[in-house]
């Protein structure tokens, strides 16, 4: 990803490190913003360096993992 552009998720990440702080770094607490992360990052996960630490599989509102491949393992299955 180029240094001038603006990294997708960006924002996302600012609003989980706001609400972690928010709620003394309760993490069930966010999972509302986290999921919007994922949502993000299921989008943009090719140019977000912010996604380097989402879960893609997991939904963090029902906690349930996906049967859906990550988008890096259906690219290794090509």
């Amino acid at each position: 990803m180029s240094s001038t552009r603006k990294d997708p998720c960006k924002a996302n990440a600012c609003r989980i490190q706001a609400c972690l702080k928010e709620n003394n770094y309760q993490e069930h607490k966010c999972v509302e913003v986290l999921e919007q992360m994922r949502q993000c990052c299921l989008k943009w996960h090719k140019q977000s360096i912010c996604c380097s630490g989402i879960d893609l599989h997991k939904n963090y509102i029902t906690g349930n993992k996906s049967d859906k491949q990550s988008p890096k393992a259906e690219e290794k299955s090509s």
